[in-house]
């Protein structure tokens, strides 16, 4: 078998981490001065066994297993095996900042293995779609994985100050230690700011759009100011509406009510111009009224754009309230907690916060998602999407 054949058989990604591992055998992991003896690579020798054959056992597993499916598995999990037991070594010995080149070729070598099995994973095709959605889901999951592993290898190998990256361990130790906080502030954001600002921003953003609609000059006098409106700076806006309603939750409403209403407005008019001419022609010669045809044509065909403009909301509105929180609020809120804890230097608790943040937003965007794959999966775009 020459080498153009063994490359299309395994993947480059393979063959190069296969040797990238053999070579990570043959240079040392650690400096070997007096102080930092005792992490020499050679006495790490049963941490780095059960890692190399795990790293290799994946390549392997290319080699022996021929259905995809049962090959994209057995790589997956021997790769998450590979990260946790490299993770671990990192974490609890004394390699920090004194990491070599036989280390960071190992680290290398299984990212290689995380896009082997990506791309195993992504070649899966099933007919059964709960499935087929788990293993699509495993995609993002493992590189996921891979990015807060590399981030651990990178923030204790290179020994970088906490104060400007903490580890994502220690940022989950703050997690874990500041859970009463972390909810009381997730109760004023979230649940008093976020989500009411949001629902009101987007009702009223798009019963405007419904009016604007029906009345021609109304919608074209709209638009510009809309366009308009949504290029202010928040930080300008924020200001004037805790003036306006105080420093509790009643500004930070305010201000995800501006920031979600323009969006969701010119979203909706664009989408209730959707329809074609020959399917309002049916209608009327059906003899719909205004509102049937809404009902019956318009309003489906505008859907995904409403979809999308709630999607666009969900991130805006946890912006928005974070940001106008950090000109007054109770000493309570996710961005009251970012501003205080910067000023005393614990990085690690802005981290945490940052963190229950994005999960918060990923979340919701995500029911929104898959609230829209329930109700467009009848849509020409969704379908033309998923093919």
């Amino acid at each position: 078998m020459n080498s153009s054949s063994i490359l299309h058989r395994f993947g480059s990604s393979s063959v190069l981490a296969l040797v990238l591992t053999l070579m990570a055998l043959l240079l040392p992991w650690a400096t070997t001065s007096a102080e930092v003896a005792n992490v020499n690579a050679w006495q790490q020798a049963d941490w780095l066994t059960l890692l190399v054959t795990v790293v290799l056992c994946a390549l392997a597993g290319v080699v022996v297993v021929n259905q995809l499916l049962p090959r994209a598995l057995l790589v997956t999990a021997l790769t998450l095996l590979a990260l946790w037991q490299i993770t671990t070594i990192v974490k609890h010995t004394e390699l920090a900042g004194h990491t070599q080149l036989g280390f960071w070729l190992l680290v290398i070598a299984i990212g290689l293995c995380v896009w082997a099995s990506m791309k195993f994973l992504t070649a899966i095709r099933l007919f059964d779609s709960k499935v087929q959605g788990l293993i699509n889901l495993m995609v993002p999951a493992l590189l996921g994985a891979w990015f807060i592993s590399l981030w651990e290898l990178a923030t204790i190998g290179f020994a970088i100050p906490h104060v400007l990256l903490p580890a994502p361990s220690i940022v989950g130790e703050a997690i874990a230690s500041s859970i009463p906080t972390l909810a009381a502030d997730f109760n004023q954001t979230i649940i008093k700011a976020v989500i009411p600002g949001f629902l009101l921003g987007n009702f009223v953003g798009f019963s405007v759009a419904v009016v604007a609609d029906k009345i021609p000059f109304l919608r074209r006098g709209l638009l510009p100011v809309g366009n308009l409106v949504s290029a202010i700076p928040i930080v300008g806006i924020a200001p004037i509406m805790v003036m306006w309603f105080g420093f509790d939750w009643q500004s930070k409403v305010a201000v995800v009510v501006i920031m979600t209403f323009f969006p969701m407005l010119v979203n909706t008019i664009a989408g209730l111009g959707q329809s074609d001419a020959m399917e309002k022609d049916l209608l009327r010669s059906y003899g719909a009224t205004y509102w049937q045809s809404f009902f019956k044509l318009r309003l489906p065909n505008a859907l995904p754009f409403v979809f999308n403009a709630l999607k666009i909301n969900s991130t805006l509105a946890l912006i928005g309230a974070i940001v106008a929180e950090f000109f007054g609020t109770p000493i309570v809120g996710m961005g009251f907690r970012i501003s205080i804890e910067v000023g005393r230097m614990n990085i690690e608790m802005v981290w945490a916060t940052i963190a229950v943040a994005a999960l918060a937003g990923s979340t919701f965007y995500g029911f929104l998602a898959l609230l829209e794959r329930r109700v467009t999966f009848w849509h020409a775009s969704f379908r033309k999407a998923h093919h």
